[in-house]
């Protein structure tokens, strides 16, 4: 009897707990209807669900890269050779955050047959190159340029696969890459902004080669795509098309040491190297509201990264964590520290990274102005620079579409920058800029449009930024509504 009694007891327990279970199982269902209409079908679904969130986390730096190159075979380019851009950039360009205020040579390497040849050339006059090379993971290698390894001297960057064990020619900056693929994003500064000193940046962009090791002795022409008036975007998809280019990623470079614990999650949403991705339809489903799930998270936790701010009392800040510019410039050998879910958020809404960031440039970004309201594209804002902003090469201040991270469509142009022709002073030095859809009478000159429609966000560039900038010796104000 009392054994038929403990019996009954456990299938009581076990009853409870099962009860319990769905229950709470039925509470999670109910949260994610409310965002996107998923119910998963048996616990498998519900997995697949959680490790698509995660995957879409981990892989946002790695996508990011792939879109460039996704970007480069639709402009009929390729692997080792050079987009640029012969002129400012427009809109048309719709890649994250870019600068237009600069000439753009960006060379894409793949080091599969072998190392790969990135040679720089040395300053010549006002003439110079700032910038970084990366590898897949948007995890700096590098810096290149009077900022970077030669110092302004240039040099034959060797890029080398991982694992490279042979030596390195004399005469060559080794550069061990952690992925076969990746890119280097090099500005060609400009000092008025003027036709004549554009395309004088663009003559010396044109003289960074790219090529094999192996044919070094006879290099071949460097072959450069100009993607001026090709519409060109490496915006994140969040839709499936994400899990597509993270597995063709996944298909081509290999695992690190330090993200092996994600095969297998992969794996369990049809993402395993060596074989094909195939969803069906319910799986597709299931994809596309995993990463819509995590687009919501990544926005909402996107102020977050603009905490503390650069200037106490502003909400000027640096796009990135701490942990995030850490674990970056030290290659992700930091013990105990792997900030993917931050990493995730930047990435979001940038592409490269810098080895050494304030030496080259140094970005201050804000979304809100200075009551703390999200700017609005219907409305007109002013921001005020003081005189001798405490730079060698020029700044800038860019506004952007809030949704996407990308330029305005549609607007005749972005910024403003120090470099801009007809920008206007104050009696004091200073500079005066404006915001909206329509400009102040009298002040076009030193006014960026925007839609009104949309909200946007504003992105400070200072290139050649000098010791009082970090002093904070000159400070820049928050952005006000001119009422």
């Amino acid at each position: 009897m009392k054994s038929k009694m403990l019996l009954i007891a456990v299938i009581c327990t076990l009853w409870s707990c099962t009860n319990s279970t769905k229950k709470n199982e039925t509470t999670i269902v109910t949260d994610t209807t409310q965002t996107n209409a998923f119910k998963p079908a048996n616990f498998e679904e519900q997995l697949i669900y959680n490790r698509a969130i995660e995957a879409v986390i981990w892989g946002m730096p790695a996508v990011n890269s792939e879109l460039l190159h996704e970007g480069l075979i639709k402009a009929k380019g390729e692997y080792n050779q050079i987009v640029f851009w012969s002129g400012l950039i427009s809109s048309k360009n719709q890649t994250l955050t870019p600068n237009p205020d600069v000439i753009y040579v960006n060379p894409l390497y793949d080091t599969r047959q072998g190392p790969v040849v990135l040679e720089i050339p040395p300053v010549e006059g006002v003439s110079s190159l700032t910038g970084s090379l990366d590898d897949g993971w948007q995890t700096a290698i590098e810096d290149v340029g009077p900022a970077g390894v030669d110092k302004g001297k240039g040099g034959k960057y060797l890029i080398l696969p991982p694992n490279y064990k042979d030596a390195v020619p004399l005469g060559y900056i080794p550069m061990p890459s952690a992925t076969y693929t990746g890119f280097a994003i090099l500005r060609s500064n400009l000092t008025d902004g003027s036709p004549n000193d554009v395309k004088r940046a663009v003559e010396y962009g044109k003289k960074v080669k790219i090529y094999p090791l192996s044919q070094a002795d006879n290099p071949p022409a460097t072959t450069f795509v100009d993607l001026i008036n090709l519409d060109f975007s490496n915006t994140i998809p969040y839709n499936f098309h994400f899990f597509e280019v993270l597995n063709q990623f996944v298909q081509r470079e290999p695992w690190l040491e330090r993200d092996l614990v994600m095969v297998d999650q992969l794996k369990s949403i049809g993402i395993e190297k060596g074989k094909t991705f195939q969803a069906d339809a319910r799986k597709q489903e299931i994809l596309n509201a995993a990463i819509k799930v995590a687009h919501s998270w990544i926005d909402s936790k996107y102020e977050k990264i603009f905490t503390p701010p650069f200037y106490e009392g502003t909400n000027w800040a640096l796009p990135a964590s701490p942990d995030v510019v850490k674990a970056i410039m030290a290659n992700y050998t930091v013990p105990g520290l792997y900030p993917v879910d931050e990493r995730a958020i930047s990435y979001s809404m940038a592409y490269f990274s810098a080895k050494k960031l304030g030496t080259g440039q140094f970005y201050l970004m804000t979304i809100k102005d200075n009551s703390g309201q999200q700017f609005d594209g219907s409305k007109l804002y002013k921001l005020h620079l003081p005189a001798k902003v405490p730079v060698k090469l020029y700044w800038s201040i860019t506004a952007y579409d809030r949704e996407t991270h990308a330029l305005i469509p549609g607007m005749k142009y972005s910024s403003r920058a120090s470099t801009t022709p007809g920008l206007q002073k104050n009696a004091d030095g200073s500079v005066d800029l404006y915001f909206g859809a329509k400009a102040p009478e009298g002040k076009e000159a030193n006014w960026v449009p925007t839609d009104p429609k949309k909200k946007f966000e504003l992105l400070a560039r200072f290139y050649g930024p000098e010791k009082g900038f970090f002093d904070k010796n000159w400070k820049m104000d928050d952005v006000e509504e001119v009422k």
